[in-house]
């Protein structure tokens, strides 16, 4: 996917968040739910302000951000060997972070008779998905994959670990979409304990594969 197309996608996407929270402005209740708990109860709130815009103005923020970030790594011409692939994620990170507050506006309008955790965990599973092909095809850079201080020393232990990770993330993915199937505390475990696990291993995993290499 090209620059021009991810960003013609994106803020499209944050312009009908934006109409839709104009639109539905005076249909909404001045505290709107903000976060449900493991057990898909709501336990925080905002003002209907903050509900309406803040996650389009994050969502745009971000893309900002992404859109930078290729032009001021010391290794933006390795970044320019996967910019499409990194051009997908990012229209899908901007496409869950609508599709959350998407959900959010339908909660507080009072259709409530869904659970959060399996109505956000399949395309939290889509999206670690994709993560896992984004590092497939990863070439070694500051801010984008899994930067520690042995993958960013040397492009072997970079490729290995990313190789492995991207294994990882897609498990994980799959993971959090059978969560979406449960709910509650089950989707959480199945969500969480994949991922998490499998940061901390790759961590570890990348400073082992560098000590083998120094020592070769």
């Amino acid at each position: 996917m090209t620059t021009k197309t991810t960003s013609i996608i994106v803020l499209t996407l944050i312009a009908i968040a934006l109409i839709a929270g104009l639109a539905l402005w005076n249909q909404l209740p001045e505290q709107m739910a903000s976060h449900w708990n493991a057990n898909d109860q709501v336990d925080g709130t905002m003002p209907k302000f903050w509900g309406v815009w803040m996650m389009p103005l994050i969502t745009l923020g971000m893309f900002a951000l992404f859109l930078v970030v290729p032009n001021i790594d010391p290794l933006k011409a390795n970044i320019a060997q996967f910019r499409e692939t990194f051009n997908v994620f990012i229209a899908l990170i901007a496409a869950f972070m609508l599709y959350v507050h998407a959900l959010t506006l339908v909660w507080s309008l009072g259709y409530q008779d869904f659970k959060m955790s399996a109505a956000m965990l399949p395309f939290m599973g889509i999206l670690f998905i994709a993560i896992g092909f984004l590092l497939r095809k990863a070439k070694r850079n500051f801010f984008i994959g899994i930067r520690t201080p042995w993958t960013l020393s040397s492009d072997t232990v970079w490729d290995k670990t990313h190789q492995l990770g991207s294994v990882l993330f897609m498990l994980s993915g799959a993971f959090a979409v059978l969560g979406g199937f449960f709910g509650g505390m089950t989707a959480f475990w199945l969500m969480f304990v994949p991922l998490i696990g499998s940061t901390i291993f790759l961590v570890i995993y990348s400073y082992v594969v560098y000590r083998q290499e120094t020592r070769a």
